[in-house]
C-alpha cells in the first residue's frame, strides 16, 4: 500500500460489533488506512452467539491486519458493563489513546418482525432488539468517551439504519425497529452537544442496502454473483459492499476537518461523492436517493444514474 494511502497510521480505533456485516467493513477500511483496530464482539472461534453464524472477531482481526492494519481481537457483550469497562481498560493500557469509536453493536436480525405492530409483535424479543440496539451503544459510550477525549481530535460514528431525514417521515419495518434505527441517530446528534464543545465530533451513518454475508445468505447467492438475486428482488441492484461504508468511516477518520459534519446524519452514498472514494467494484451507490426517487414511488428498479 502506498504511503499516501496511510493517512490513518499511529491511529487507535474501536470497532463495537465488528463480527460481521458493517462492522467487519469498517474495521478492515480502517486498517487498510494503516490503524490499530480493536475489534469487539461475541462471536468467537471458541464460542458463537445466538446468531449461532460462522464469522467471528478472531477472523475480523486478521482481515484488518492482512490490510495493512492491527486487528485486535476482544471478547465483550456490550450489554454488560464490566466487559466494557475492561475492554476500554484495556485499550488505555495498550495504547494510551482512542481516536475512533464506531458502535455498531445491532444484534436485531433475528428479533425484529416486519409489519408486526406493537400488540402482536413477541415483547420479549422487542424489548431485548431495544436492549442489543440502543442500551449497548449507550454503555459503550458511557466507558469510552473519557478515553477518546483524551486527545483532541476524535470521532464517534453511531451506525444505522436510514438518515435522518428519511425515517423521519416514514414508518420503518416494525414498532420495536423503527425506535431502535431512530434512537441510534438522535444519540449521534447528542453527542455532537456534548462532545463538540470538547474537541471532539459525532456523527450518525447509514449505509445503503448492504450485502452483508447474512444478506447474501438470505437471497442463496454470494459476492460474487450477487446480481442472480435481481430475478427476485429487483431494487437490490443499488446494494453495496460493506467496504463502501467501511470506505466512509475511514474518510471521515482521515479529514482534518471532520468537525464540519458534527452532529449530522450521512449516508455511505453521500459521503463518497464528498471524498471520492468507490465501492470495491468502482461505482457509488447511492441508495438513499434511489429509495426516494425509484422504490419508494414503486418504478420499475433501475440503478442508472445511481451508482
Amino acid at each position: 500500500m502506498a504511503e499516501a494511502q496511510r493517512t490513518l497510521e499511529g491511529k487507535v480505533a474501536l470497532v463495537a460489533g465488528a463480527t460481521r456485516g458493517a462492522g467487519r467493513g469498517i474495521a478492515v477500511q480502517l486498517g487498510a488506512r494503516g490503524a490499530t483496530v480493536y475489534v469487539s464482539g461475541r462471536s468467537t472461534r471458541g464460542k458463537r452467539s445466538e446468531y449461532d453464524r460462522p464469522e467471528t472477531i478472531e477472523e475480523t482481526a486478521e482481515l484488518v491486519t492482512a490490510a495493512g492494519g492491527r486487528g485486535i481481537p476482544v471478547v465483550a457483550d456490550h450489554l454488560v458493563p464490566g466487559e466494557v469497562e475492561a475492554l476500554v481498560g484495556r485499550i488505555d493500557g495498550e495504547q494510551g489513546r482512542l481516536d475512533v469509536l464506531v458502535n455498531d453493536i445491532w444484534g436485531g436480525e433475528l428479533l425484529f418482525e416486519w409489519d408486526s405492530t406493537v400488540w402482536e409483535h413477541d415483547l420479549d424479543k422487542g424489548l431485548r432488539l431495544l436492549r442489543l440496539a440502543v442500551e449497548t451503544h449507550a454503555v459503550t459510550s458511557h466507558y469510552a468517551l473519557p478515553l477518546l477525549l483524551r486527545e483532541p481530535g476524535g470521532l464517534v460514528v453511531e451506525m444505522t439504519d436510514g438518515t435522518a431525514e428519511y425515517n423521519a417521515s416514514r414508518y420503518r419495518v416494525s414498532f420495536f425497529y423503527d425506535i431502535a434505527k431512530s434512537s441510534v441517530l438522535r444519540m449521534a446528534f447528542a453527542l455532537g452537544h456534548e462532545l463538540g464543545p470538547r474537541g471532539a465530533t459525532a456523527v450518525a451513518l447509514t449505509p445503503g442496502w448492504l450485502r452483508s454475508e447474512m444478506m447474501l445468505d438470505n437471497f442463496g447467492v454470494t459476492e460474487e454473483n450477487w446480481r442472480d438475486a435481481l430475478a427476485s428482488v429487483p431494487h437490490f441492484c443499488i446494494s453495496e459492499t460493506p467496504s463502501y461504508v467501511g470506505r466512509a468511516v475511514a474518510a471521515l477518520a482521515a479529514d482534518p476537518d471532520v468537525a464540519r459534519w458534527n452532529g449530522q446524519s450521512l449516508s455511505s452514498g453521500r459521503l463518497a461523492r464528498v471524498y471520492g472514494f468507490t465501492d470495491l467494484d468502482g461505482s457509488r451507490p447511492d441508495a438513499w436517493r434511489y429509495m426516494v426517487e425509484v422504490q419508494d414511488p414503486g418504478r420499475p428498479a433501475d440503478a442508472a444514474g445511481y451508482r
